[in-house]
């Protein structure tokens, strides 16, 4: 992998022989991976057209966004720079997304998921139609899962219901009983480690599946991000398990936020450094707030 800065704490790396993988940390001060780094750079793209690192995000506290057990190497600086809660399913502060309540349709311009849906109850089609319900009309989920490219997509539980797991000759089982009260076994179970514990792998999505069920939840513009930024280490080697971004409308800043921008553009003007040599300066010219004076 080239030398990098890792999107997540801005801390550069040395290039180092191992090849880039999705799931082993490659920054050595904050430990992210490609894949958290990838979800980041989507995250940035979509909010603000340009790739920032997070510790550059401006600090906009009229954008809203909701966190679903993200890690906290960068939930805890999405909270610092925007309006932004991370939850959880198993502990506090908890959020369903297959039950959430009515008041909080609306009220997010983005939800940031990280391998959450492949563990969802069935069917998943109901916790992204949520989702969507729970964005603005211009809002966006940006979100990983593993996917595949492969030309068979398994729901491993379809009619999960109630259920807990039992041990049978030594070996973990699943016992489920279904809404109609039939019972059923499952032998072999899959966990994922996860940030609160082991979590059951209830599908094994592929691509095709993945785009199908977006569109029936409702959303009908959805990017994956296939290419690679190595400037911050985003280095994408497979196929499948992108990071995915699922639009409700195109982002744009409300006024209220655009004010917030300018507001920090100004105050880092009145600083040291000349307007023109300024970070955010930049950042606005690329957003089209200022035009370009070689366009003209």
């Amino acid at each position: 992998m080239e030398a990098f800065r890792c999107n997540i704490c801005s801390w550069p790396n040395a290039e180092t022989l191992l090849p880039p993988d999705r799931e082993n940390s490659s920054c050595h001060h904050c430990g992210s991976n490609v894949r958290l780094r990838g979800l980041l750079y989507a995250l940035s793209m979509e909010l603000f057209g340009a790739p920032l690192t997070l510790p550059d995000f401006p600090r906009i506290k009229s954008i809203r966004g909701l966190g679903t057990s993200d890690s906290n190497s960068y939930a805890l600086m999405l909270g610092d720079r925007l309006d932004y809660r991370n939850t959880f399913f198993d502990r506090e502060p908890r959020f369903d997304l297959t039950n959430p309540a009515q008041e909080e349709f609306g009220k997010y311009d983005f939800i940031t998921s990280s391998e959450v849906f492949e563990h969802v109850l069935p069917p998943v089609v109901d916790a992204l139609r949520n989702c969507r319900e729970l964005l603005r009309d211009n809002g966006v989920l940006v979100f990983t899962m593993p996917y595949s490219i492969e030309p068979e997509s398994l729901e491993h539980y379809p009619s999960l219901h109630q259920f807990g797991f039992a041990e049978v000759a030594g070996e973990k089982v699943l016992v489920n009983r279904t809404a109609a009260g039939e019972w059923q076994v499952f032998e072999n179970p899959v966990f994922h480690r996860g940030i609160t514990g082991d979590a059951l792998e209830v599908r094994q999505m592929n691509e095709t599946a993945l785009r199908a069920v977006l569109a029936a939840a409702g959303f009908d513009d959805v990017t994956i991000y296939s290419g690679s930024y190595p400037h911050f280490g985003v280095v994408q080697n497979e196929a499948w398990s992108l990071p995915i971004v699922a639009r409700k409308g195109r982002f744009t800043l409300r006024p209220d936020a655009v004010l917030e921008l300018l507001e920090e553009w100004k105050r880092l003007a009145e600083g040291k450094r000349s307007l023109q040599q300024s970070f955010w300066f930049r950042v606005c010219r690329q957003m089209g707030l200022f035009p370009d004076p070689a366009s003209r």
